[in-house]
């Protein structure tokens, strides 16, 4: 993170292997995904974000799996450049110290060893906090022994986040990052005592998930939604009536910077401070958000799309694994 606060862009591979919601179809979707991923790299997006569960049905691990190949074919130089992270997922049948051991070699195998970062996937403090320190404790144990540079968790609120940085601080292993939804649907971050305050104070990275919000906040005012999912086109006929004047405003700004909507939105993750995950499956998507990079929204514009987004009542499902 710069001086003025502003992040990098870093992106995510939930799609890759996921029929259920992005409508993946591997003969159709594979080929692009290599010039995709170098297209991004090159152009300066600095972190990828994948999962142990992403991929739905047989295609279960897909992400990590395609991920691992196409690194693997790059030279050197380019995986040089950025930070491959994954996420383990608390399943209830992963328990104790070791419970995670099993499937980060997994993961491991899948990336062909390229991992940087391990994160915590969600908090099980609603639900089954005893299990959730013991896990962290294991993924710090990987950080100890060399196996994997850094540890991040992700789906934390600002307690919990307090309260598992105090004990890897104890331990000294870093917290190096938090992961959670975040975009102008998914404003919850820069509330008053928010998450960004929290990982300001404790020095730790704000990673933004859905920045685009699956796509809603792409979509011009007054535009129709694209072809999609049905999971997705219930997100669209929900939220789009309501989220007309924010799109307004953020067409106002993309187009004084000749820019997207898709930008502003990542802009605006940047301009408090987190890094936006946006998805990216085709090439145009990975060009878009490298432009990104290359301008900032100013003051005031930040200011407005805040009070717009604050002040909207539809906003993005929350995550129900989403601690406070």
């Amino acid at each position: 993170m710069g001086e003025s606060g502003v992040t990098g862009i870093g992106f995510g591979t939930w799609s890759w292997g996921n029929q259920l919601l992005w409508g993946y179809e591997p003969d159709r979707d594979d080929p692009a995904l290599a010039e995709t991923l170098e297209v991004a790299v090159r152009g300066g997006l600095s972190l990828v974000d994948t999962a142990d569960s992403y991929g739905t049905g047989r295609f279960n691990g897909r992400s990590e799996w395609l991920l691992g190949r196409i690194l693997d074919r790059c030279d050197g130089a380019l995986r040089a450049q950025l930070t491959v992270a994954t996420k383990l997922a608390p399943f209830p049948w992963r328990l104790g110290r070791r419970g995670f051991d099993r499937a980060f070699s997994a993961s491991q195998e899948r990336l062909c060893g390229h991992l940087q970062r391990v994160q915590l996937h969600w908090s099980t403090a609603r639900y089954a906090p005893w299990q959730e320190g013991p896990l962290l404790d294991g993924l710090a144990d990987l950080v100890e022994e060399g196996r994997v540079a850094e540890l991040g968790v992700s789906n934390l609120g600002p307690r919990r986040l307090r309260a598992l940085h105090a004990r890897m601080q104890a331990r000294g292993v870093a917290l190096r990052s938090v992961q959670v939804q975040m975009s102008l649907l998914a404003p919850e971050p820069i509330q008053a005592d928010g998450l960004k305050t929290t990982c300001a104070d404790l020095g730790i990275d704000l990673l933004a998930y859905s920045p685009l919000a699956l796509g809603v906040l792409t979509v011009p005012p007054g535009g129709s939604p694209p072809q999609c999912t049905r999971l997705r086109a219930g997100l669209f006929r929900r939220l789009l009536p309501a989220s007309e004047p924010l799109r307004t405003a953020m067409a106002q700004i993309a187009a004084h910077h000749q820019a997207s909507q898709a930008q502003v939105a990542l802009n605006w993750c940047r301009a408090h401070g987190a890094m936006p995950l946006p998805g990216l499956r085709r090439v145009t998507q990975a060009r878009d958000a490298v432009k990104a990079l290359s301008w900032s929204l100013s003051d005031q514009d930040r200011e407005h799309l805040d009070a717009l987004a604050l002040a909207g009542q539809e906003r993005m499902p929350a995550n129900p694994f989403m601690s406070a």
